[in-house]
């Protein structure tokens, strides 16, 4: 149809946009090719078209520029879509323009429009897709302006992409995730522009992340990876995630198994297609519909010596669209250039496995008898960079059945971000189990950061450790009480039996290894957590949202933890609270650790305190004696504590000066006898024979316990040893 052209030209005021807008609508015939037809009414046969040629942007006579008209109810009022390119683009005059998109651009695409309804500000060259009358879908460079007089409401000119610029643009969308199913999925939308289905297979060892043979031996394993476009598929088709038949892939892969290098493979035809897989029950597997259709099988290889051969890709269309050289040619080139993307997706997804492996490893197992501990480990998007190494521990302190808390997190490649943290954290516990406080384990792994970060060992191994936060919690069970440093990490949430929930007040301090800020000393925060406590330790992906602030988001945490009823099952409620916070995958990794105190009960522990003289010894014995018969322990476990109770106490009257604390506590498997002074000296055990006179007690209590140690105080030491009942 001719386009009638307006007498003048557009003023020379006009602004650019204005001229566009006016020069599309006198591209668009006055009536418009849609106007002649009501929708109410049969719609009359349209000129005929000319039959698509093999590449419709192969010809430089092609006309790929259409333009709409819509009045302010979003109503098509004129077009000029007569070009062959826009064939099957159904634009009927009274009917909405949102009729032409996918039904999941539809409120994007509305939203725009009415935007240049409101404000007159146009909206240019936006990829889109369009959606013709078969299903099938063809992409536009789409280019919204408020319409120039005559016309009212919008002018919306289409441009058809030229295939090599939708090759350019494709490429450069497929390398946007390492996510190796969204690789495949980007890459089977690229390729929709070239048929009516794409569809991506890979090597099974691909999808997982394994290596993949140069040269597959026998039949070739192919997982679905991705399937455009989205559609309700007839039954027994093969859809993303699942096998292909292992006899189906004798069909793709004559595309792959060759003795000269793999190449595409067309077969033009549904009869040649059955003919080749020679079962019906094959066709229904690989074949998307029961019309007519044939395929181009390109083959996804990984450069190489020889080449490797990664997956396949296939590109289905009607019969009456056979492939001409020139689209097999651009099917190939990009394939090949998208290939890469795939192995590094795959490389990703190996290196995401262990990841996850490692720090599922580093998560809490069980919990101990005076607390109960839950933990919720959330990867992020298998798609983040530079991201990872977040994770909660929990342990019981040696000596002491005081669970410990740390959480971590570290910025870096995820693999060594991981590794870093697993090495931090063996540090730290050994640092704790050798009875140092909160703060000083800070400072020894302050120094462990810097010298993880030096330019041979850390950042060249491309992951930093330096800002890393640390949070340390110790629980004693006896006293109710935490202490609690901080290395620059967000502050734990308590939730009382009786008070509000809230941030424990934490003193800012610097992250592990922070040389350029001023260097304090770690401090420790103490506070009561009487039992029913909660106490919540998290990392930053749990609370962090670009919509709300940090302290928003923890008070979010606050609530969600307070609503946390005590009969629930702590790690269900760890999960519930995950969920509510996080409920889809973010691009960094979310930990949660609950822990609910439950502590001793009053009846389960004594404490004495005795001066230091020469019968300290024999009054420790009669008043623990006198303990263990109220608590009607067996003859056997009472003589071992009473022995090793003189043992320890003699040894702190020789050696130590000032008073002696006696502390005996009933614990679920047995006795925990604690002997603390104010020495500073560590008792070891030396290679001396059990009738020694020098280091005998020590022998002694060694064969009485099934453990003992040391710990440090403020004031001294305490020796510690476990008795089984």
């Amino acid at each position: 149809m001719d386009s009638t052209p307006s007498p003048s030209p557009p003023p020379s005021s006009s602004s650019p946009f204005e001229t566009v807008s006016s020069a599309l609508g006198r591209y668009i015939p006055r009536g418009g090719a849609a106007a002649a037809t009501d929708s109410a009414g049969p719609r009359p046969d349209r000129p005929a078209r000319r039959r698509l040629t093999s590449d419709p942007a192969s010809g430089p006579q092609e006309q790929i520029l259409g333009a709409v008209n819509l009045d302010h109810d979003l109503r098509i009022t004129g077009c000029n879509l007569d070009a062959p390119v826009f064939e099957g683009l159904d634009a009927v005059t009274g009917s909405p323009f949102v009729d032409l998109l996918p039904s999941g651009d539809v409120p994007t695409v509305t939203r725009r429009l009415r935007q240049v309804l409101d404000t007159g500000e146009p909206h240019v060259a936006r990829v889109q897709r369009l959606r013709r009358a078969d299903g099938s879908e063809m992409v536009v460079s789409m280019s919204i302006l408020a319409a120039a007089a005559p016309h009212e409401g919008l002018t919306v000119s289409l441009i058809a992409m030229a295939r090599r610029l939708h090759l350019y643009a494709a490429e450069t969308a497929i390398g946007t995730s390492l996510d190796i199913g969204e690789t495949a999925q980007s890459l089977a939308e690229s390729l929709l522009a070239w048929g009516d289905v794409a569809a991506v297979d890979l090597d099974f060892a691909v999808w997982t992340g394994e290596g993949v043979a140069e040269r597959p031996q026998g039949r070739i394993r192919l997982r679905r990876a991705a399937l455009v476009p989205d559609r309700v598929w007839p039954e027994g088709y093969v859809t993303p995630g699942e096998d292909l038949p292992r006899d189906a892939s004798r069909l793709l892969s004559q595309a792959i198994r060759r003795d000269d290098a793999a190449q595409a493979l067309v077969i033009p035809d549904r009869a040649a297609i059955e003919r080749v897989l020679g079962s019906p029950r094959l066709v229904r597997a690989l074949v998307p519909s029961d019309r007519a259709a044939g395929v181009a099988c390109i083959p996804l290889i990984l450069d190489g010596t020889p080449p490797v051969v990664l997956g396949l890709a296939e590109i289905w269309r009607r019969e009456d669209r056979p492939f001409g050289d020139g689209e097999l040619l651009d099917l190939q080139e990009l394939v090949a250039r998208t290939s890469h993307h795939v192995d590094l997706a795959r490389r990703h997804q190996r290196e995401h496995t262990q990841v996850l492996a490692l720090q599922r490893r580093l998560l809490p197992r069980t919990s101990g008898d005076t607390i109960e501990t839950a933990s919720v480990y959330q990867p992020a998007t298998p798609d983040r960079a530079g991201v990872g190494g977040d994770w909660v521990n929990s342990f019981p302190v040696a000596g002491r059945p005081y669970p410990r808390w740390w959480s971590e997190t570290s910025s870096g490649t995820a693999l060594g971000a991981a590794a870093t943290m697993g090495q931090l954290s063996m540090e730290a516990r050994a640092l704790l189990s050798a009875g140092l406080a909160p703060d000083e384990v800070l400072e020894h792994l302050d120094e462990t950061v810097s010298l993880l970060d030096d330019a041979e060992s850390g950042l060249a191994a491309g992951y930093s450790a330096l800002g890393s936060t640390c949070c340390i919690a110790v629980y004693d069970p006896v006293s109710h009480r935490v202490a609690l440093s901080s290395a620059g990490h967000l502050p734990p949430v308590l939730v009382p039996p009786d008070g509000p929930a809230g941030p424990v007040a934490v003193r800012p301090h610097p992250g592990l290894g922070a040389e350029f800020a001023l260097r304090e000393p770690f401090g420790v925060h103490a506070f009561a957590a009487p039992p029913g406590s909660l106490l919540a330790l998290y990392t930053d992906g749990l609370v962090e949202d670009p919509a709300v602030s940090i302290d928003e988001g923890i008070g979010r945490l606050a609530d969600a933890v307070a609503a946390v009823h005590p009969w629930d099952a702590l790690q269900q409620a760890a999960r519930h609270v995950v969920s509510e916070l996080a409920p889809v995958r973010r691009r960094d990794d979310v930990t949660l650790l609950l822990a609910r105190m439950i502590g001793y009960r009053k009846e389960d522990t004594a404490t004495w305190r005795l001066p230091a003289r020469d019968d300290a010894a024999a009054r420790a014995r009669t008043l623990v004696s006198a303990l263990l018969r109220q608590w009607r322990t067996r003859d056997d476990t009472r003589d071992s504590v009473l022995l090793v109770v003189d043992e320890l106490v003699t040894n702190a009257v020789r050696f130590a000066r000032g008073p002696i604390t006696v502390r005996l506590i009933r614990t679920g498997h047995g006795l925990l006898c604690e002997v603390g002074d104010t020495g500073n000296g560590r008792p070891r055990l030396g290679p001396g024979a059990l009738l020694d006179d020098a280091g005998r007690g020590l022998h002694v209590v060694h064969r009485l316990t099934t453990r003992w140690g040391v710990r440090w105080t403020d004031t001294g030491k305490v020796v510690w040893a476990a008795v089984a009942r």
